[in-house]
């Protein structure tokens, strides 16, 4: 066989690397101005991006070749191919599916590096390089970038394997046709991999994947090999997973099961009602730092912070109900204090994303996000059960008390389940650091697998010798991190803020944004309705269950069809633009305010930011740095600490703004939010051609 440099085929990124740090040099003595260094980038981009694209057109030519011949093997019309041809026919069709995933992997490895290149050019010259050369490159008729990102024309490949493979196989003596019978399973294992590496390419998305984003539970952007995926089962417990979303559940029953009745228990402590803002509020202001020790003693267990959670939320619970006949706002403070400093949501984050296998991990952060979506539902609705009042042993069981009571004994069986079900995780850090080089290894040194090339014989396979793309990468400067540095986990919030790019620092102001619209829409919902409607408990129960139904829902219907139709970066403005629709129909302006216009404009708000978190929460994903996909100060990590300090600055206003009377509470509350959310459509403008 004949062995060919694959130099002359992936991106050259380490090249482009060195070419940064050369016109950080002539920037530094003025030899090359602005327009000079964009203008030479440009120009190299684009012969990277060509030299990719004309290899992928011509393998494209090979398979389509190769797919003719059998297709006349297969549809001659003389005869159909017997019984004894059709093993053989097959397996012909997935040598080319095979043939085919190989040269998935080859585009996406490619658009990887784009992608980086990109980041580290802006990151090193904030020059808004990424927004400028897509909008000048992206939309152009003859864009080369569109063949790399939307892998234009592979589709026709594909669906000829999926179909000839589809139509071989043995359904019941007949060939059925995918187009005819879309809904039967093909279970030919190379098309499952060549559909999921044309969806991570063209971030096609379908119900369970959308819903895991929510999660974002980093991954290392970088690939697995197409021959091999690395799982170690040995780490998995499903029993402890279930245990761990159990822990999620009950924490988001926990914390919404107080928000009808807040108001109400701060009036029989001798409080004003807006102080349900600062009870409300006590368990985020708390969260803020138990996410970060949480995370920190994840890195060392699971078992323990869970059990630590369980007993600290018991002990918090506790003190929320008996506040009640201790007459003390202060004990009911401390309480909800507690439950706070018991969020081990950074703990359940982390589980799924180090010890749950790789294949059932999308579905493991669906569960993730589905049991915190159905506790913010169910935390309500239990609030409106509990419409009874009763005493034993002197203290006092009613529907301000009865929230704490009930979730102390979840807490309570909670933890005895966790001491006997949940099975510690192997630690594996050598294994796990091994893993982690080579993967990042794999970007400087291109795949170590074979390229379709062509051959004058019969167009068959010729193994590829790899090399490196650049011998030589351990030259760096004093703004540059050693290759070393770079692929180890952040140690500290400022590292990993120095890591933040402008587009990361807008898609966390949207974050706060929206978890700060939400929370002050969920938390003055009592104190409103009760103003404005005279709304009771159950009532309000009712809305706020209604609302968290709608979760579901929606990401099935965003994440199975509008995902697929427009682009996230299209869908997140016009989400932002939805809630500010949302906010400003929720205004009470000189007309009398109405339910309709109550429910419907909370409705608009509410859905609109469940659609803005999903996508909001994908494209952080990406243009996030790939050292906080772990350790202590990861993404994830991040965005909970963008969204719990949302939370905590809302329900503050809420308490701050409700000294000036409940009659202007509402048009208040709602003010900074609608300031917030203008803020942030205008960041997102700024950014939008950064989105890609």
């Amino acid at each position: 066989m004949i062995k060919l440099n694959n130099n002359s085929y992936y991106i050259n990124y380490k090249l482009m690397k060195k070419k940064v740090k050369q016109y950080a040099q002539h920037i530094e003595n003025r030899t090359l101005d602005r327009r000079q260094v964009l203008k030479d980038f440009s120009r190299m981009l684009d012969n990277q991006i060509e030299k990719i694209v004309l290899f992928l057109l011509e393998q494209q030519g090979q398979l389509a070749g190769r797919l003719a011949s059998l297709g006349e093997q297969h549809n001659s019309p003389d005869q159909q191919p017997d019984v004894v041809k059709i093993p053989e026919l097959r397996e012909a069709y997935r040598e080319v599916g095979l043939d085919l995933l190989k040269l998935l992997y080859f585009v996406e490895v490619n658009a990887i590096g784009l992608r980086k290149i990109l980041k580290k050019f802006d990151k090193r010259f904030g020059y808004r390089f990424t927004d400028y050369y897509v909008k000048t490159r992206a939309n152009h008729p003859y864009s080369q970038l569109q063949q790399v990102f939307k892998h234009v024309g592979i589709g026709a490949v594909v669906g000829a394997i999926t179909r000839n493979l589809g139509e071989l196989q043995e359904r019941q003596g007949s060939y059925a046709s995918i187009y005819d019978q879309p809904s039967l399973a093909l279970q030919d294992p190379v098309i499952d991999s060549i559909k999921a590496a044309v969806d991570r390419l063209g971030y096609s998305t379908n119900f369970l994947h959308f819903l895991a984003q929510h999660a974002l539970i980093m991954q290392e952007e970088i690939l697995p090999t197409p021959t091999e995926e690395q799982i170690d089962d040995k780490r998995y417990s499903f029993m402890s997973l279930i245990l761990n979303l159990a822990n999620t559940f009950l924490y988001m029953v926990n914390t919404y099961i107080i928000v009808p009745t807040a108001d109400d228990y701060s009036l029989k402590l001798g409080a004003a009602a807006t102080v349900c803002g600062i009870i409300i509020g006590a368990m985020a202001v708390a969260q803020v730092f138990s996410s970060v020790y949480f995370s920190a003693w994840s890195n060392k267990s699971y078992f323990r912070p869970l059990v630590f959670s369980s007993i600290v939320l018991f002990l918090g619970n506790i003190l929320y109900a008996l506040a009640y006949d201790f007459n003390s706002i202060w004990i009911l403070l401390i309480g909800r204090l507690l439950c706070g400093l018991g969020s081990a949501r950074a703990v359940n984050r982390r589980y799924i994303s180090d010890c749950v296998p790789l294949k059932i991990r999308m579905q493991a952060s669906a569960g993730f996000v589905s049991a915190s979506a159905l506790g913010m539902a169910c935390g309500p609705a239990l609030a409106g059960l509990l419409q009874t009042k009763f005493k034993l042993f002197n203290l006092t069981f009613d529907q301000n008390t009865l929230p704490g009571w009930v979730m102390a004994a979840a807490w309570l069986v909670n933890l005895v389940f966790l001491w006997f079900a949940f099975v510690e995780p192997v630690r594996e850090e050598d294994h796990e650091e091994k893993t982690e080089t080579k993967q990042n290894d794999v970007m400087e040194r291109g795949l170590k697998q074979p390229l379709l090339l062509p051959s004058e014989q019969n167009g068959r396979n010729l193994e590829v010798n790899e090399q490196d793309i650049d011998d030589d990468d351990t030259e760096f400067d004093g703004s540059e991190e050693a290759p070393e540095e770079s692929r180890k986990p952040v140690t500290s919030i400022g590292a990993a803020y120095r890591l933040l790019t402008p587009s990361v620092k807008v898609q966390l102001l949207i974050y706060f944004m929206l978890k700060y619209a939400m929370e002050i829409l969920l938390s003055e919902s009592s104190v409103i309705t009760t103003y404005y409607f005279n709304w009771s408990t159950s009532t309000v129960s009712i809305f706020l269950a209604c609302l968290g139904l709608t979760v579901l829902p929606v990401n099935i219907v965003v994440g199975s069809y509008i995902s697929n139709m427009f682009q996230e970066r299209q869908i997140l403005l016009v989400s932002e633009i939805m809630v500010s629709i949302g906010i400003l129909l929720s205004f009470n302006f000189f007309i009398p305010y109405t339910v309709p216009q109550y429910v419907c404009s909370g409705l608009i708000m509410f859905v609109s930011a469940e659609v803005l978190e999903g996508v909001n929460l994908s494209l952080l994903s990406r243009v996030m740095s790939s050292r906080l996909s772990r350790g202590t100060y990861n993404g994830g990590l991040l965005s909970t600490e963008a969204g719990t300090l949302a939370r905590v600055v809302a329900d503050a206003t809420i308490t701050l703004l409700g000294l000036l009377g409940q009659s202007s509470l509402l048009n208040l509350t709602l003010l900074p939010s609608f300031l917030i959310c203008l803020g942030s459509i205008a960041a997102t403008c700024y950014t939008y051609n950064s989105l890609y």
